[in-house]
């Protein structure tokens, strides 16, 4: 009777047994058992390149591994395994013992499940991981393990080859440092979800990193899948293998030889004229390719957080700047266009002093001029009779010329944070302002407007949309995407370039203002520039922006370069401290590229004699 009693008893227990776990807790064991059998594998696309135009390398990225910990295969634990990590990953132990505790999370449906998934280090490097799996598989826990059920040496098998894992990651690198580093920016981390798994991804943050972030980032891959006992894939069980999109690699208009060469340079003006910044842009007129583009003070994008906000500026493009006489060739060109005014035409530049509107207009220095004609007035760069010019253009023409050139509106550049410039309505200009507006004051542009605009006179009138993207290429190299040159806009007669071009020619002459921009072996064109800066209002004595922007070949530009500096020091004018350098970077450039001299030996030597004698005449 008793063990009929007995065996009731174990019957309804047994009973209840298995409708608690079939039925009252169902749900959580069919949880536990996909957590313990699923398994959900991330790969990370690898962020793609970029290179200049000859395939160097400008960005790349090396595998490095981000590590987590599964506490809940850690149980108690976490000091050993603390221990093992802290060397490796140069973290106190008593931090990783909080990390590896197991703590249960609530997922996005409020549902509690324990913590799997906790991410201990992130750009580790693959060495330092080796190290860590290598004290993970030694890692002992005081015990006789052989003496121990089969679980529990089951569990300290998974503890030592499953609880620390890591997932494939990549660091952001720049191998030339800070060559370049405003083109092509810097990256940061973004946390956003995957398959239910938390990853941080590169972005870009600045640059071409940030502009082609799109191309450079890649697709996520991922894996779903099952685990036996032992946490081994079962693959025969693979729901979803879904492999990575990796990055395209971009390939820039930059030539990193040329881009050297400029920084080099820029950096001995820099340390002989110490201004507040400098910056160097080389362009192809003909598309409006950038080959090189450099502004000091500049940053390592390797480690963008050590610099100042002022140095990770691309000041090229987001800098304001009244250009002085650089942008006389917008009133000059424009009057040739309407038929105003003929290269031969003599301008009364009143000897230095004319009044308009009741102000009163001066010539650089104490320089005062006659007659000049339109050719003089550029190689002189004089002031009265530009504007002038600018009175024979009247304020709606020479409003309307300076929108075609592109001025105060972006030249549409692949970079973040560009600047429109200013160009004031005319309903904003008072009487004197078109005398002033001709000379390159009351108005303000960014370098890269001055460049395209000086590009457009050399490329025959032709306004190009900078270029700084060639295409884009897969991790394999195959071409996949080649960006074309874009034309804006014909902004003058193919005839009035050319004659611009004769006019700028003299600019570069023994008697013009960038005599020191004269190449041996090249004809060059080109403007000085020395324009003054305001501050509230008013023109402040001794703070200048002075500026050369030259091409060469003149007649068949194969390049056009431009120099400027804020605030320069020992000098301030363009044609005493830009042209010098602009002349030193284009000689360096020319070699470089082999382009055919248009002056004969012959020729230089006559015109070095012919320099040495006026020398002589003038000392």
């Amino acid at each position: 009777m008793m063990l009929s009693w007995l065996m009731g008893l174990s019957f309804l227990g047994l009973g209840y047994r298995l409708v608690d776990l079939q039925v009252v807790r169902h749900e959580e064991f069919v949880e536990k058992a996909r957590n313990n059998t699923d398994n959900a594998v991330l790969f990370q696309p690898q962020r793609g390149n970029i290179v200049d135009i000859r395939g160097n390398l400008l960005a790349t990225c090396v595998p490095v591994k981000t590590v987590w910990a599964d506490p809940s295969l850690i149980g108690e634990h976490q000091l050993e395994v603390a221990r093992v990590l802290a060397p490796s990953l140069k973290l106190p132990e008593d931090f990783l013992v909080q990390e590896l505790s197991p703590r249960p999370i609530t997922n996005a449906q409020g549902v509690v499940k324990k913590r799997r998934y906790k991410v201990l280090a992130r750009k580790v490097p693959l060495e330092t991981w080796q190290q860590i799996t290598q004290g993970m598989a030694s890692l002992t826990f005081g015990v006789d393990e052989k003496k121990l059920r089969r679980s529990q040496q089951e569990s300290y098998k998974q503890l030592r080859s499953m609880a620390i894992q890591s997932d494939d990651d990549q660091l952001r690198l720049y191998p030339n440092h800070r060559l370049a580093a405003h083109v092509l920016g810097h990256v940061g981390v973004e946390e956003s979800e995957v398959n239910d798994r938390p990853v941080l991804e590169i972005v870009g943050r600045d640059g071409i990193e940030q502009t082609m972030n799109a191309s450079l980032r890649g697709i996520y891959g991922w894996r779903k899948t099952s685990r036996d006992a032992g946490r081994r894939e079962l693959v025969v069980f693979r729901d979803q293998d879904i492999p990575p999109r990796h990055g395209y690699n971009v390939v820039l208009t930059l030539d990193a030889r040329i881009q050297d060469i400029l920084e080099t340079e820029l950096m001995a003006a820099v340390a002989k004229h110490t201004p507040l910044t400098a910056h160097a842009i080389m362009v192809r007129p003909a598309t409006g390719e950038i080959l090189a583009m450099t502004s000091w003070p500049n940053f390592d994008p390797n480690e963008p957080g050590k610099s100042s906000i002022g140095c990770l500026k691309n000041r090229m493009i987001a800098d304001q700047f009244e250009p002085g006489s650089t942008f006389k060739i917008c009133a000059v060109s424009a009057a040739l266009h309407e038929g105003l005014i003929h290269l031969d035409d003599l301008i009364d530049c009143e000897n230095g002093r004319f009044y308009y509107g009741g102000r009163p207009l001066k010539e650089h220095e104490s320089h005062g001029y006659g007659l000049l004609s339109i050719s003089g007035v550029l190689m002189k760069s004089s002031n009265i009779g530009t504007a002038k010019i600018g009175l024979r253009l009247g304020s709606q023409k020479l409003y309307d010329y300076m929108l075609t050139y592109g001025f105060g509106a972006r030249t549409g550049i692949p970079l973040p944070g560009e600047a429109d410039g200013l160009v004031n309505p005319i309903r904003k200009w008072s009487k004197p302002t078109i005398t002033r507006v001709a000379i390159g004051q009351s108005v303000a542009v960014t370098a890269i407007q001055m460049m395209m605009a000086m590009s457009a006179i050399a490329n025959e009138g032709r306004l190009m949309q900078p270029m700084l993207v060639h295409g884009l290429t897969d991790q394999q190299g195959n071409e996949l995407t080649r960006y074309s040159p874009k034309m804006v806009r014909q902004v003058v007669r193919e005839s009035v370039a050319k004659d611009m071009v004769a006019a700028l020619k003299t600019v570069v002459s023994t008697n013009g203002t960038g005599s020191k921009a004269r190449l041996p072996y090249y004809t060059v064109a080109g403007k000085t520039g020395t324009g003054q800066k305001p501050i509230n209002g008013v023109y402040v004595p001794g703070k200048y922006v002075a500026s050369f922007i030259g091409f060469f070949p003149a007649d068949q530009p194969e390049v056009c370069l431009g120099v400027f500096f804020d605030e320069p020091k020992n000098g301030y004018y363009g044609g005493t401290v830009a042209a010098p350098v602009f002349k030193a970077m284009a000689e360096r450039v020319a070699a470089y590229l082999g382009l055919r001299p248009d002056i004969t030996p012959v020729e230089a030597m006559t015109d070095a004699r012919s320099g040495s004698r006026s020398a002589k005449s003038r000392m």
